[in-house]
């Protein structure tokens, strides 16, 4: 395989020195933007200094959309989503992710300090490299997304949670496909909270607290 392409990408730090990293990854057509300002919204109070990290994925593309060029993890096919998959644009992202991952380590943030997630495809990546990552990772945020490739959800369950959200009005990614995917895992002993929202393809208001929640249980002061 080539070399896996450096990722161009923003950072947001809460405070000096961060002891944890959460890599947030965008949907399709987006770019690390998008999550950018949410970094205010959550009450990371009781949390110590994190360091967000927004990659922007490679322009690809992207069939479904008549071949247009944008901001893809890889290229859609056709309308089911889960059907057929472009295995070798989810293999270069991928190893794109862990090249970021690893950049973070070397930087002295060893892997049990980094959360990775992601919104729609990039929710596909996060399960797609978060449920291989060895070593494990702190946590994986998967938001509105489904399994790109389950074979994925076969490597051996680790005691790294999940938090799973999806819209049940979603018309982008079937609410069924999102559940369908944080169930099997939870069938394979992974440990999965599932939470839904009564909202389309994006964020509920009520799911900006639940994420915080989530992150300080996962990255408070308790846990240094």
């Amino acid at each position: 395989m080539n070399s896996p392409e450096t990722l161009e990408v923003i950072h947001v730090e809460t405070g000096p020195q961060p002891k944890f990293v959460v890599i947030w990854l965008h949907g399709l057509g987006a770019d690390g933007h998008d999550f950018e300002a949410i970094v205010p919204e959550l009450d990371l109070s009781n949390c110590p200094p994190i360091r967000f990290i927004f990659p922007h994925a490679p322009m690809k593309s992207v069939t479904i959309n008549n071949g247009m060029v944008m901001r893809a993890w890889y290229d859609i096919l056709e309308m089911n989503i889960d059907r057929k998959i472009d295995h070798e644009g989810l293999e270069s992202s991928s190893e794109s992710i862990r090249l970021l991952i690893q950049q973070q380590v070397d930087m002295g943030i060893p892997t049990e300090n980094i959360i990775l997630a992601g919104f729609s495809q990039g929710g596909a990546m996060t399960y797609h490299v978060g449920l291989t990552h060895n070593p494990p990772l702190r946590g994986l945020m998967v938001l509105s997304a489904y399994l790109a490739d389950p074979k994925a959800a076969q490597a051996t369950p680790q005691e790294v949670p999940l938090l799973c959200c999806h819209g049940t009005m979603d018309p982008m990614v079937p609410h069924a496909l999102g559940q369908a995917a944080a169930e099997q895992l939870k069938d394979l002993g992974w440990p999965v909270e599932w939470l839904d929202y009564p909202a389309p393809h994006g964020l509920h208001p009520q799911q900006i607290g639940d994420i915080s929640r989530w992150l300080t249980d996962r990255l408070g002061s308790h846990q240094v």
